[in-house]
């Protein structure tokens, strides 16, 4: 089903981020679907008319009054903001963002952030502040090998863009995968030895009630001295203090981080200072509205029309 220009769904959006720009969402869903009425979550008022939300981490109570809410679209592909809360009405559907540009934009920046580490360019960015000509041989890509936690849709893409470039890629997700070019390994039990093995871990999980403080103080050791940790997923999978400590120590060489248990991060946290560390504001990938209009607009018009909306979230699992 396509999204029409002519559709009237009835009722109101409403928009909640602090980190989107409202217009620009406005203006491309307004090209799908031009009599929709959108408002910013400032300019709410009467909550019984909402039908359908697009929201970011919205706060505690937000959905209290919108009794006639038929849809919830996560501005993201991780949900964990709208799983467990106590102010969702009962059995309206949660539907996630699956821009195929989300899937590229990812890929690239772990592929960037893995090849770094691969090819030790830390090695020779610090060689370069200390006007040092400092060679070491690169080493064979089979040779580096790169564990990616968390095979969705997501970290699929990016563990096949990894063994594109030859790495020898260990992949672990909660449920078998089989991905080709990947060595995949499923369960708990399998996770410590994924753990090291690797000279490079790529977290992409979820976060959820099973996964939060997965990577405590205790499986962070098991990562051979100097594997280097990159995070696009969610701060709460790690033990941030005890990764901090393993950074100054050196157990952990380096870490590429999007993601922290407290964002922004605070401007007083060490990490900042830490020389072995490389901080993005949580942007690795960001859905881009003018493609996701599209979907969100589908969406929209399949629940108007008492249809299942695509992209469900299953709540009790929280992806």
């Amino acid at each position: 089903m396509s999204a029409s220009t002519t559709a009237t769904p009835s009722g109101s959006l409403v928009f909640h981020s602090d980190f989107d720009d409202f217009a620009t969402w406005r203006d491309a869903l307004r090209a799908r679907l031009p009599r929709l009425d959108i408002v910013h979550a400032s300019e709410m008022s009467d909550r019984s008319r909402i039908h359908y939300v697009l929201a970011w981490k919205p706060p505690e109570g937000f959905f209290d009054g919108m009794a006639n809410l038929r849809l919830i679209v996560n501005l993201g592909a991780g949900v964990d903001s709208l799983v467990g809360r106590r102010d969702l009405p009962a059995g309206v559907p949660i539907t996630r963002i699956t821009d195929p540009h989300m899937g590229r934009m990812m890929a690239g920046y772990v592929l960037f952030a893995t090849l770094r580490y691969a090819r030790d360019i830390p090695h020779f960015e610090q060689a370069q502040r200390r006007g040092e000509w400092a060679y070491r041989h690169p080493r064979s890509p089979e040779d580096v090998r790169v564990a990616v936690l968390g095979l969705g849709e997501l970290g699929a893409y990016a563990a096949r863009e990894l063994s594109r470039q030859g790495l020898t890629v260990l992949g672990w997700s909660r449920s078998p995968r089989q991905i080709e070019g990947v060595q995949c390994h499923s369960g708990m039990d399998a996770l410590d030895s994924v753990l090291s093995q690797a000279d490079i871990v790529v977290l992409m999980l979820p976060l959820t009630p099973q996964t939060r403080g997965l990577l405590d103080r205790q499986r962070l050791q098991r990562l051979p001295r100097g594997a280097a940790l990159i995070n696009v997923a969610r701060g709460a999978l790690v033990d941030q203090a005890a990764m901090t400590d393993l950074l100054r120590s050196g157990h952990i060489g380096g870490a590429t981080l999007d993601v922290f248990e407290r964002e922004p991060l605070p401007a007083d946290d060490p990490l900042w200072q830490m020389d072995n560390v490389l901080i993005t504001p949580h942007l690795a990938s960001v859905a881009i509205p003018a493609s996701a209009a599209l979907q969100i607009a589908d969406n929209i018009l399949r629940v108007s029309d008492n249809l299942e909306p695509a992209n469900r979230v299953d709540a009790a699992r929280g992806y």
